[in-house]
Formats: structure tokens, sequence, C-alpha cells
């Protein structure tokens, strides 16, 4: 988790703004659900002084093999779709992130995701499910 952390904050913060209606964003979605990912949530953390991007996007899979497919498929939807390349990866078995400055992504197992709190530890941000 610290790693996790030191690597959000080291990243320079992008000056654009996304929104729910942008190319990265949509993208990101569709390809979570094109590998089954479940319980997609969108937390808008643009409001939030301390947010180190503008969007966490959090999603569960169920095994490990599942989360690097739908982490390998965000990465190559994106690249093909919006011609962006994530800043940082880090993948894991039990929680993969994809970085894309303004917009995170975190592919979970779902044990994983309830001990992390994301959810909770950025409760004042505005919540979509997809």
């Amino acid at each position: 988790m610290d790693k996790i952390k030191s690597a959000l904050q080291e990243r320079p913060k992008s000056a654009i703004r996304v929104n729910r209606n942008s190319k990265l964003f949509k993208t990101i979605i569709s390809s979570i659900k094109d590998k089954k990912g479940e319980g997609i949530v969108a937390l808008d953390l643009k409001k939030i002084d301390e947010a180190v991007s503008d969007y966490f996007i959090l999603c569960e899979a169920q095994s490990h093999v599942q989360i690097k497919a739908i982490a390998d498929h965000i990465v190559d939807e994106v690249h093909i779709n919006c011609d962006e390349k994530p800043f940082h990866v880090e993948y894991g078995e039990k929680w993969t992130l994809i970085d894309y400055v303004n917009i995170v992504v975190h592919v979970f197992q779902q044990e994983y995701r309830q001990f992390y709190g994301l959810e909770t530890l950025w409760e004042d941000a505005d919540k979509s499910e997809y």
C-alpha cells in the first residue's frame, strides 16, 4: 500500500480535467464490462483537495487471472481508442492499479477491496455505480 501511495504522489497532476463523458472514462468502464468485472464504481474526487486524481474507478475480479485479463484489456483498449498509455501499472495477484493520472483504476479480488476500503476512505467523493 505504501508503495502505491508513493507512486501516486510522485507523478505529475494533469491540468486537464476529465468527466464521466470523456472517451478515456467510457473506454475504461466498457473494458471492465467486456471482461466481466463486477462491482464497478467510480469515485469522483475532483472536489477533494487531497485527491491524487479526478477519479478512482474500482472493480472486482474472481481470480488473479481475471484481474490480469481486465487490466490488460483496459490498457489495450485505451491505447487503441484513446491513444494513451498508462503513466504507471502496478500488477498484483490480489490488486492491480492502472494510473492514467486523471483516472486511477483499481482491480481487486473481493476480499482485498473490502480490506482496503477505498470507498470508505474517500466517502466524501461522489459515487456512481456501473
